[in-house]
């Protein structure tokens, strides 16, 4: 099954990005370093599976797989996507996703294009957490920026001040924290009454909801 796995990877390709100055490039799947023709700067393409304690920094556009086991305490974690099963202490920034099913406290900053809180989760962040979009299935307490929509599914919770284009909260799940919203018709979150809301003027809060979250 390795072997099968390691021949299919070396037919495939995949476009990554230098960190340093952006330029793009297409890489082997196989490969686990690449130099940037651009910058010269070097690339780590592996994927890191963290089974114990971990504090070095990593700086990949692999995957980052934290088992129930591990314990990622590093000061810098950049990666293309994230699994986060077990301990995490550090700082995580993510180009991709990242999938969050572990329960306790995240002291650390976490960034992604996107975010997933697993059905079994039960996780609370000490600092901002920002995404481009987040989906809420289990249980969540913290503050999210989000560029696009935040979303509740059935079951799901979040407490904690939110500010994003759009928040969906299925019949079942729950939200409780103040709510800016970003331009779009608040109607949508499901926690208005059935009455419009009059919009004001543009980058203005909804009236009644939140009053603006500090800048960061």
């Amino acid at each position: 099954m390795q072997r099968f796995d390691r021949l299919w990877k070396s037919k495939r390709t995949r476009v990554i990005e230098c960190f340093d100055c952006r330029r793009q490039q297409e890489v082997s799947g196989a490969a686990t370093s690449t130099i940037c023709p651009s910058c010269s700067a070097h690339i780590d393409l592996s994927d890191y599976k963290i089974a114990t304690s971990f504090s070095r920094s990593i700086r990949t556009t692999g995957e980052v797989h934290v088992t129930a086991k591990g314990d990622l305490s590093s000061s810098s974690v950049r990666c293309r996507r994230a699994v986060v099963e077990g301990r995490l202490r550090g700082n995580l920034d993510s180009t991709g996703p990242i999938i969050i099913n572990t329960s306790g406290k995240i002291p650390g900053k976490l960034s992604a294009s996107e975010m997933v809180i697993e059905k079994r989760a039960e996780v609370q962040f000490f600092r901002r957490v920002r995404v481009g979009k987040i989906e809420i299935r289990g249980r969540m307490s913290g503050e999210i920026v989000a560029n696009g929509v935040v979303t509740i599914r059935k079951y799901g919770a979040l407490e904690g001040n939110v500010t994003a284009k759009a928040i969906n909260v299925e019949k079942g799940g729950s939200f409780s924290g103040q709510l800016i919203i970003g331009k779009g018709d608040l109607q949508q979150a499901e926690l208005l009454p059935a009455e419009k809301a009059a919009r004001q003027s543009e980058g203005e809060n909804v009236a009644g909801l939140a009053q603006p979250l500090p800048a960061t």
